[in-house]
């Protein structure tokens, strides 16, 4: 019988993508893994490092969410959402910039909370949880700004040649921001049973998971209205992931975590986007399963 890793593998290679996986019971330990301790690159997934940073230093009292902000027009990190697309000045709190940092992916409102909390000060926060093999590199301006270099003269457009990819810093796990599957489920955990910050700041981080807006990737594993999604994607040129939990109507909780590159360069590839959720499926009813 094929074990639930290798239907895992074999949907990843018929979405015509090279998976990484990690599913775990939230309150048994259980677990399901695909490739759930190689390094991957976390993209916009690492936005869930410096929430949680955030929220500790909230409780440790360094700083106040309600805090307003102004965030001028012509000193953001560009983007195609949230501040990062607005023409006029904005304020707003530090906690609705992590609204827009989680719901929309917002790189610029993710910028603007680095400045208040750090690379050093993510880097503390997820070792102190145990996240060993978890490291923020750069900002996200600093991300973009190495895919501009490395694309060199032709820009945006040389993104569609392999050659232009395979030399990209920020596809590299060893030099741009990075995890496994197996500690992204672990930060979720964490946040679920609330051992991540105060039973408070846990809440409130789940709240801002449960907002994200994109329901074509983990989500669509899990089309039932019973059951609830909250996760944080994360997109780079061939890099398509997410991570997020699942709740069930009768109280079990699986954190997941899928990390994926494409073979194909093209933007748009629905297929490796549906895997996500389609592998999360199996990894959690191989967990839902009654033991044989």
């Amino acid at each position: 019988m094929t074990t639930p890793a290798g239907r895992i593998r074999a949907a990843f290679a018929d979405a015509g993508v090279t998976g990484r996986l990690h599913a775990r019971d939230i309150d048994s330990g259980t677990e399901v893994g695909a490739g759930a301790d190689h390094p991957v690159v976390t993209a916009s997934v690492h936005k869930l490092c410096l929430l949680v940073a955030l929220h500790r230093h909230a409780a440790n009292g360094h700083l106040d969410l309600a805090e307003q902000s102004e965030c001028p027009p012509g000193n953001r990190t560009p983007g195609p959402t949230g501040i990062a697309a607005m023409l006029d000045p904005v304020r707003m709190s530090l906690r609705d910039m992590a609204y827009l940092m989680m719901a929309v992916s917002d790189h610029a409102a993710a910028d603007l909370l680095l400045e208040r909390v750090g690379l050093d000060g993510v880097n503390h926060i997820t070792r102190q949880l145990g996240l060993t093999r978890t490291h923020a590199t750069h900002t996200f301006g600093q991300l973009l700004a190495t895919i501009r270099q490395d694309a060199g003269p032709g820009g945006i457009r040389a993104l569609s040649d392999p050659y232009v990819i395979a030399r990209l810093r920020a596809l590299d796990p060893a030099r741009t921001n990075r995890s496994t599957p197996r500690d992204m489920t672990r930060l979720l955990g964490a946040i679920w049973r609330d051992e991540a910050c105060t039973a408070e700041h846990d809440a409130a981080i789940r709240r801002l998971l449960g907002l994200q807006v994109w329901p074509h990737r983990l989500a669509s594993g899990f089309p039932f209205d019973d059951v609830q999604v909250a996760g944080k994607t994360g997109s780079l040129p061939t890099v398509r992931n997410e991570v997020g939990v699942i709740e069930y109507p009768d109280g079990g909780r699986y954190a997941v975590g899928v990390f994926t590159r494409a073979a194909s360069t093209a933007a748009t590839l629905p297929a490796a986007d549906a895997v996500i959720g389609t592998a999360a499926r199996i990894a959690v009813e191989a967990l839902r399963a009654p033991a044989a």
